[in-house]
């Protein structure tokens, strides 16, 4: 094949799933040093997006559902190959009607079959690659066939945070925590009352704690936060752009498989996630990237998570293996 001057990549997602495409962006610009990288992200995405290095440009879904289809057409025309990273059935139908020449798209997704003509065929679900080498099955149609280990994947992070304001509040000297409780219901969670106990420990040992979430996510745990001077509440507080900003100037950041921990897990501080054993939303897939990363689980084999069933074995982690991590 000519080597493609345009490239779309296209992961219209949450922030974690976005964070881990980060070493496919990576390979295509090794592999095409002369193309154009555009990424196709939601709106609320984007300011990650503009952190990842080997991307040129962006574009978002919420653009193209605002633009007449005429415009929308001439948009997408000019992109020699995209890639559906994450299937969604409205960006495909628009990439076919613009007659994008080479459209890459899983083959376990039906509307792919009339609306991709590059199908690679691949199994996420009961994969044991992490989430951001299976993506890697998707550029094999491009010439790149090696899938890279995660070691290998974690020393070519080219994650770079916008400089931001650093809030107010902040101090120098502080050696600052986030606690990021919730997931927007996109994962398993650990108790907020060991959250609590968490920060309370921590701040005993000299360290600023801020809980961080959005404002709806605040409203559920905000009069639990302890009434102590180096615990805060920052739910609600920061845009995203200034949320990255934050986690970059931290220690750690401990959370559940969410995006905040894939964030820290970028900006090479030091990320803790919790997680469940059940696959296949275990660590083996969903851990974040990034040198400074942990992802912690119950101690010995959990019998409910081995045969595929809900538990809470989360809530079995204790707080002494998140110290130890942090200051690990």
């Amino acid at each position: 094949m000519l080597e493609p001057k345009k490239i779309l990549i296209s992961r219209p997602d949450a922030i974690g799933d976005v964070c881990l495409t980060m070493p496919v962006c990576m390979a295509l610009r090794a592999k095409f040093p002369n193309a154009q990288l555009v990424y196709l992200c939601r709106a609320y995405t984007k300011e990650v997006v503009a952190c990842f290095e080997p991307i040129d440009a962006l574009l978002t879904i919420e653009e193209l559902e605002q633009a007449s289809q005429l415009t929308r057409l001439e948009l997408l025309g000019k992109y020699d190959v995209v890639i559906h990273l994450f299937p969604n059935k409205v960006v495909a139908k628009w990439c076919k009607e613009a007659a994008v020449k080479m459209r890459i798209g899983t083959a376990h997704r039906f509307f792919h079959f009339y609306t991709c003509n590059v199908r690679p065929r691949f199994t996420r679900k009961h994969s044991e690659l992490h989430e951001s080498q299976l993506n890697f099955k998707l550029l094999d149609p491009l010439g790149i066939q090696a899938i890279p280990s995660l070691d290998q994947i974690n020393q070519h992070i080219a994650f770079q945070p916008h400089e931001t304001q650093r809030p107010s509040e902040f101090k120098k000297e502080d050696q600052i925590i986030l606690l990021h409780p919730k997931s927007n219901a996109s994962g398993v969670e650990y108790p907020i009352e060991k959250y609590i106990e968490l920060s309370e420990i921590l701040a005993q040992k000299g360290y600023t704690i801020y809980f961080t979430g959005t404002e709806k996510e605040g409203v559920l745990f905000r009069n639990q936060i302890p009434k102590v001077a180096n615990i805060h509440d920052a739910t609600g507080q920061w845009d995203l752009q200034t949320f990255i900003g934050v986690i970059a100037r931290s220690k750690a950041l401990v959370a559940c498989s969410t995006g905040p921990y894939h964030l820290a897990g970028l900006t090479g501080v030091k990320a803790v996630g919790l997680f469940s054993q059940r696959k296949p939303i275990h660590p083996g897939r969903w851990a974040a990237l990034g040198l400074n990363s942990f992802a912690l689980t119950s101690n010995g084999t959990c019998v409910a998570c081995a045969s595929g069933k809900d538990c809470k074995c989360i809530e079995e982690i204790s707080t002494h293996d998140i110290i130890h991590a942090i200051e690990k």
